[in-house]
């Protein structure tokens, strides 16, 4: 069996293996969609083709939309060479339970995957064409938070983003610039109303979106490559909308044991593949069973009928209420503990980690204790609800292959809202004091960036935007050695970019030190679990 439109013309094949089909004709989406386009998407990846596509297609099997979702992506263009083209942009999804068993569904509706960027002429007159439609309702995204940075963590400008701004729409490249290009050409031929959605897991991710576009627009005005008009419109949200969302699912690399499973069952082709930017991506995605999305309801154009697929259509204060639920209480602090203590000691699987009864105790702690009683319930979800499925089913299901390795990808980027919204809510209320799982993991990451285990034996760290800055800032500090560390944390806790404020100002600075000495001889790591 192979994931081709014409390999599932043997529509029995398929059911016979469990696989659930699209409902609808394809042929005919595709058409109604490439004439009067209704959905684009940035962030070609997992998170997008295994959820968002996933939306659309119960809408389609529904009868209650009739078009697609054109895919376009900005950053790792031989995904849609290797994944995209060669399998009609289709998707096997593999949904993991917890009792081991799966659910197997092809993903129909993405009617076509582009390369978002002007040096591939024809993707990129294709997606001009797309925003020129006046039919166009939402562009959405899932790119990361770092593909709406502009600048670095000093405020300079990205030598890309500058480069865009200075040399103007026709070889841009930052996936910022390329959606102002786009945009641009929205407002030259008719300036038809459009709303901006990023879907991204960061906190506030439309504002972050819109400043982006809004800085790049104002450059492109001020060098002569666009009227002023152009951001009049584009900063007029009754014409240009940029809503904020909530998103939550997790979608891990591509398992081997997946893999396997597929080619045993008579599927071809399914082997994942390893791009020249290093994204591990397959034909079929894996995930958690598990989803929320919360999107703020203003959508200038119209917009697809995302409610009636499950999404939660509210207000903005309910989004960001929901958000700052999951990423500082329920969800996200938990990963981040235990992504860097999972390193620490050895683990590849967050699953696994979940069984030690040290390291449970530990989120135990920062979600129950420590986090839930100042988080703000967002009324549409109950926080103790959401948080018991994380502990009790989510992060233990043994057939997620979620790693700690991949979750500790750019942590400094993440401590300021995952510990730093938290330690500020207790400081208003006076109880600080009792924080001591976060102070724990905040004390572990720093350990974790000395790149030596528990054991002191040499470890892998994974890839952080701040890497080289915070290493060169901990040189001095020797494993084996807790007087090395003397003084050494201050110019680190003290910086309110990386924790949202002051350490130094707050009674935790005191407990990340002690704790980061005491993890610097053999053992540390395991016995600093011992005081939870």
């Amino acid at each position: 069996m192979k994931l081709t439109d014409e390999g599932l013309r043997n529509r029995d094949q398929w059911l016979e293996k469990g696989v659930r089909l699209p409902e609808y004709d394809r042929a005919i989406m595709r058409e109604k969609t490439a004439a009067a386009p209704v959905w684009v998407h940035f962030g070609a990846g997992n998170i997008f083709r295994g959820f968002i596509a996933g939306l659309q297609q119960r809408l389609l099997n529904a009868g209650l939309a009739d078009r697609g979702i054109i895919a376009a992506e900005t950053f790792d263009h031989e995904i849609i060479d290797r994944i995209y083209r060669p399998y009609d942009s289709l998707t096997l999804m593999v949904s993991l339970k917890p009792d081991g068993s799966t659910d197997r569904e092809v993903i129909a509706s993405i009617s076509e995957g582009l390369k978002a960027c002007p040096a591939y002429l024809g993707d990129w007159e294709r997606l001009k064409a797309i925003f020129a439609s006046s039919s166009l309702q939402m562009a959405s995204f899932t790119i990361t938070e770092k593909g709406y940075a502009l600048r670095d963590m000093q405020g300079v400008l990205l030598p890309s983003a500058r480069k865009d701004m200075e040399e103007g729409p026709d070889s841009t490249s930052h996936a910022m610039g390329v959606v102002t290009a786009l945009m641009l050409h929205r407002f030259q031929n008719g300036a038809v109303p459009v709303a901006l959605v990023s879907m991204d897991n960061c906190s506030h991710n439309g504002e972050k979106l819109r400043g982006a576009v809004i800085e790049i627009a104002e450059a492109w005005v001020e060098n002569g490559f666009a009227p002023a008009d152009f951001l009049k419109w584009i900063g007029d949200e009754s014409q240009v909308s940029f809503p904020w969302s909530m998103i939550d699912k997790i979608t891990p690399r591509p398992a081997d044991s997946i893999t396997q499973a597929l080619k045993a069952d008579g599927f071809e082709d399914m082997d994942p593949v390893q791009t020249e930017k290093h994204t591990y991506i397959a034909p079929f995605v894996n995930a958690e069973v598990p989803q929320y999305l919360v999107v703020e309801d203003r959508f200038p154009n119209g917009r697809p009928a995302l409610a009636q697929a499950g999404v939660y259509m509210t207000d903005r204060d309910t989004v960001n209420r929901t958000e700052r639920m999951k990423v500082t209480t329920c969800l996200n602090p938990l990963h981040t503990a235990l992504a860097v203590y999972g390193c620490l000691l050895g683990y590849t699987l967050i699953a696994d980690e979940m069984k030690d009864s040290d390291l449970k105790r530990l989120v135990e702690r920062i979600g129950y204790r420590e986090g839930l009683p100042v988080v703000t319930d967002p009324g549409i979800i109950s926080p103790r609800a959401f948080l018991q499925e994380v502990l009790e089913q989510r992060l233990p299901n043994p057939f997620m292959p979620d790693t700690p390795q991949r979750i500790a990808c750019d942590t400094s980027q993440k401590v300021p809202i995952r510990f730093g919204e938290t330690i500020k809510s207790r400081m208003q209320d006076g109880s600080a004091d009792m924080l001591e799982g976060i102070p724990l993991a905040i004390a572990a990451w720093l350990r974790y960036l000395l790149a030596v285990d528990d054991d002191g034996k040499p470890m892998a760290v994974s890839p952080d935007p701040m890497l080289a800055d915070l290493q060169a800032a901990l040189s001095a500090v020797r494993f084996g050695d807790p007087a090395s560390a003397d003084g050494v944390l201050q110019p680190i806790l003290s910086n309110p970019v990386i924790f949202a404020t002051n350490l130094c100002e707050t009674p935790l600075a005191e407990k990340i030190e002690r704790n980061f000495r005491e993890m610097l001889v053999p053992g540390g790591v395991r016995e600093s679990l011992k005081k939870i």
